[in-house]
């Protein structure tokens, strides 16, 4: 083994020693969540043991970060993101966010249309946080039919009855947080005074 593969491996117990702690995990916390015994992560951390790929994916997803950053293994390739839209409903969705579970960001798009559409609200399990970045969003929800201009906000509970489209048949733009099981998007403000 050359001596950059070496150098590579070794710092990789180190390195999961201190995202585990800075993260505020015990070892028997990360046992029980990845499912490799606690001796095995206190050999991999020490150095003791080699990091094998069967270890560190798991780890990967517990810490919620990529094998590379886990591994120190150098950027390559082209660094620009190359987003996949979806088409569902007549609307486009681009995933801004790759992260499995817990929040999803996407932009959506909802194309002009030479007559607006009649509303169909839908339902299914949820928190939605939108906010309009061009455009007139039509927000049906529940018995409330509301109009949202760019630069407002919106934010509910997706079992409530629900619909989206374009208020005056333009192109409507806009960003969207959506979590699972009642995650709710949280604003944060400065102290108050």
């Amino acid at each position: 083994m050359d001596r950059g593969t070496e150098d590579v491996l070794g710092a990789v117990g180190p390195r999961l020693r201190a995202l585990r702690r800075d993260r505020g995990i015990t070892l028997a916390d990360l046992a029980a969540t990845t499912g490799v015994s606690e001796s095995t992560l206190s050999r991999l951390e020490s150095g003791q043991r080699r990091a094998t790929l069967e270890l560190l994916l798991p780890l990967a997803r517990t810490y919620d970060v990529p094998l590379d950053d886990l591994v120190g293994a150098p950027r390559t390739g082209d660094p620009r993101i190359h987003l996949k839209p979806i088409k569902r409903h007549g609307m486009i969705f681009v995933p801004l966010s790759r992260r499995p579970g817990g929040m999803h960001a996407f932009k959506m798009i909802i194309p002009a249309r030479p007559h607006p559409l009649e509303p169909t609200p839908q339902t299914h399990e949820g928190f939605e946080w939108l906010y309009v970045l061009n455009g007139r969003l039509r927000l049906v929800l529940g018995e409330r039919d509301v109009t949202l201009p760019p630069g407002e906000a919106a934010e509910f509970d997706t079992s409530v009855p629900h619909w989206l489209g374009s208020a005056d048949g333009g192109v409507v733009e806009l960003l969207i947080l959506f979590g699972l099981q009642g995650m709710r998007a949280h604003v944060r403000v400065g102290p108050d005074r």
